[in-house]
């Protein structure tokens, strides 16, 4: 019996999610293992000097470099390109690589980007020094407001580029209305939709262009690689964002991908239990501290979007206390089960203060206008018994006056 070595594409694109997470991609060598194969090679070997010649011309199918192709990064590539509903996929060594690498593959010295103002930190940098640095104008707008984007974009705008949900303030992009505010301007839209991934949330199916994910958070899940991946067309992946990469070199490894391969296993199962777990602790914190910045709570402002547009709330939320940093570091030092980590992801509960951590390197200004106070505190809710949590929160809150 001959065995099946690749998949069909229209098979593999009527899959539902769950069972694109455990097969989708899945490229089987002679001996038929059924988990994939990690390939850790440099290069490749031709049959002769004809063969190579033609490879590197197109001519031929098949591999030359593992900084262009390897086995195992294309199966990564190719699931995740069918969970999030895209033509193709590249991946990346960092979720930062990813996010800078979806804008400058595609911007030049004289163009214009409109983006949000809450952000990840580094992203933040990237369109606050990096781009103008390159002679790239940005624009920082609140992109809760569609109305925003229109009034910021000019002649020589090229890129809208924001997060939903963003980091760590929890605002909500309305991705229908950005998008088709896009479309219509000749924009290219990229979404950050790391914190939902695609198993809650697909940017794509609201009209976005490019979907830009840090894999290192949900993806992987447990808080092992770093690996990051952007997601479009195949023309935009194949003749924009490929020549870019395949020069600057900013490419994942094949055993990182590999685990994110297995992360992805387990995604859809995680995803959704951390997600009810957050709901169970956010519904606990509103009533204890100032703020709760959660989405899928019904006092989040932007509540009825949110679902709108996601399966769930996802697990990452913040809190906001009103005794600053010394009260928000106090309760971070007296947890005994949550850890004090700036990861975000995992399948352990983690909390950070992103003013002194994760946004520390953005200028007090520009926190304090983004929303990223000194009393606020983020959280990741990982797979622990969710009362195991809300007993050491209630510890700490307590320690500090709560």
């Amino acid at each position: 019996m001959k065995r099946r070595t690749g998949q069909d594409r229209t098979i593999t694109q009527g899959w539902r999610p769950a069972t694109q997470a455990v097969r989708g991609g899945t490229a089987r060598s002679e001996f038929g293992e059924t988990s994939e194969a990690l390939f850790l090679t440099s290069g490749y070997a031709y049959d002769c000097a004809g063969d190579a010649a033609a490879r590197f011309s197109g001519d031929q199918v098949g591999m030359t470099y593992s900084r262009l192709q390897n086995p195992t990064v294309e199966m990564l590539e190719q699931r995740i390109a069918l969970l999030e509903g895209a033509e193709a996929c590249r991946t990346m060594a960092s979720g930062m690589a990813a996010m800078t690498a979806a804008l400058l593959c595609q911007l030049s010295a004289g163009d214009h980007v409109v983006a949000g103002r809450a952000a990840f930190g580094s992203c933040r940098w990237l369109t606050d020094t990096l781009l103008p640095r390159f002679g790239i104008e940005t624009t920082i707008i609140d992109a809760r407001d569609p109305d925003q984007f229109a009034a910021a974009t000019k002649a020589n705008t090229k890129v809208y580029f924001f997060e939903t949900p963003a980091n760590p303030t929890m605002d909500i992009v309305d991705l229908r209305a950005v998008c088709a505010l896009a479309r219509e301007r000749g924009v290219t839209s990229v979404v950050d939709n790391a914190f939902a991934t695609p198993a809650l949330q697909r940017p794509l199916d609201f009209g976005a262009d490019v979907t830009a994910y840090s894999a290192t958070k949900m993806m992987d899940g447990q808080g092992r690689v770093l690996a990051g991946a952007v997601c479009g067309t195949e023309d935009f992946i194949t003749n924009t964002l490929l020549p870019f990469t395949r020069n600057t070199g900013p490419t994942l490894s094949a055993f990182n991908a590999w685990v994110v391969l297995k992360g992805l296993e387990t995604l859809d199962l995680r995803i959704r239990r951390q997600s009810e777990s957050a709901l169970t602790v956010a519904r606990f914190l509103e009533g204890r501290v100032p703020q709760v910045l959660f989405p899928g709570l019904p006092s989040h402002p932007q509540h009825d979007l949110a679902m709108r547009q996601m399966d769930m709330a996802g697990c990452i939320f913040a809190i906001v206390l009103d005794g600053g940093r010394p009260q928000a570091h106090g309760l971070l030092d007296a947890l005994q089960l949550i850890d004090i980590s700036n990861n975000i992801g995992d399948s352990r509960s983690l909390m950070t203060h992103p003013s002194s951590t994760t946004h520390s390197g953005v200028e007090e200004a520009k926190r304090i206008e983004m929303g990223v106070t000194e009393g606020m505190l983020r959280l990741n809710i990982g797979l622990e018994d969710p009362q195991d949590l809300l007993d050491d929160l209630d510890q700490a809150l307590r320690a500090v006056g709560l």
